[in-house]
């Protein structure tokens, strides 16, 4: 059903008003249970203890739901996956992207019971499969579906939050799920079986990414504290992948685990899972830098031209640059 223009009006005003509220030192940052280096610092608040801004780390379900939450004004920043990132841009939002989170590699994972019959991905018609919709996952299964041939309605796709596929899976009310850890590792902890994965789809055309999204205005009038925020989270990946064993003991795996809902001995392979490219990199053409020719603003054209074909949104925009961003990974490289 085509949407009306004025909610798109009245969530770009809500937008608005989150830039007028900025000078506050108190902040509210959208997180979601995708398991990173950053977790650690996030748990032990340094953050806060850098800037002196009281932070509300709130969890949310999936990205389309911090977009929403975003929209509503509540909330200024917040983690979401390049295909919810699309969309809030193609509904014309004042928001960018600023921060690479993490490149998705294989981190996502279309899971199959092993009750269910089903072996590779040509067996998937009629079946139930979950995913978080407007997700990098939901993206993902999709574009690969239509990759393979089959017609929209050939398979039941089920609109389900993680911790509610968790639940459906365990209760055998689908045949399996297209998503991330932890609830991933879950899955394939008591049988689950891989049949695609997110580098798979990458490889057939579709490049995902989780990254940091800003309200405009509000980015502007609080510069620091995202470099700074943007600083920690590149220092995180360095000191994981300088020393993957030193940085991820036994207790910081805990942490870690305890902020996503996980186990902490999935938060190794989880993190093993995901590429991240340091501030120098994301402030290069290869990400965020580079206007439309940017490695994000063309993603993100890619996912907007298969988005309108599934009628997610209504139109393309011409260039993504104005929603990227990269002097704040360029401040934090300095």
């Amino acid at each position: 059903m085509k949407p009306s223009i004025a909610p798109v009006v009245a969530l770009v005003l809500a937008l608005s008003a989150v830039g007028a509220s900025a000078q506050s030192m108190d902040v509210t940052i959208a997180h979601q249970d995708m398991i990173g280096p950053y977790r650690l610092p996030q748990a032990e608040g340094n953050l806060e203890k850098a800037t002196g801004y009281k932070v509300d780390w709130k969890m949310f379900g999936g990205g389309g739901d911090v977009i929403k939450a975003m929209a509503s004004g509540a909330i200024p920043i917040g983690e979401v996956g390049s295909s919810p990132a699309t969309a809030a841009a193609a509904q014309g939002l004042d928001v960018e992207v600023v921060w690479i989170l993490d490149d998705i590699y294989h981190a996502e994972e279309l899971v199959v019971s092993d009750k269910s019959g089903v072996k590779s991905i040509a067996d998937l018609k009629g079946k139930k499969i979950a995913t978080p919709f407007v997700s990098t996952s939901h993206y993902q299964l999709t574009y690969a579906l239509e990759k393979a041939g089959f017609g929209r309605n050939d398979v039941q796709i089920i609109n389900l939050r993680p911790p509610e596929i968790a639940a459906a899976w365990e209760r055998g009310d689908i045949d399996g799920a297209f998503v991330w850890d932890p609830v991933l590792a879950k899955m394939k902890a008591s049988g689950g079986k891989p049949i695609l994965t997110s580098a798979d789809v990458a490889k057939m055309g579709a490049q995902t990414f989780d990254a940091i999204m800003v309200n405009k205005s509000w980015a502007n009038k609080n510069k620091d504290l995202v470099v700074a925020f943007i600083r920690q989270m590149a220092g995180a990946n360095a000191a994981y992948k300088a020393d993957p064993a030193k940085f991820l003991t036994s207790d910081a795996a805990k942490t870690i685990a305890k902020v996503v809902g996980g186990n902490p001995e999935d938060v190794r392979s989880a993190i093993d899972s995901y590429a991240f490219p340091t501030a120098a990199e994301q402030a290069s053409s290869a990400w965020l830098g580079g206007g439309k020719a940017s490695g994000v603003a063309k993603a993100m054209a890619t996912t907007a031209e298969f988005l309108k074909s599934q009628g997610r949104i209504l139109e393309v925009p011409a260039d993504f640059s104005e929603y990227v961003d990269p002097q704040f990974a360029a401040a934090a490289a300095k």
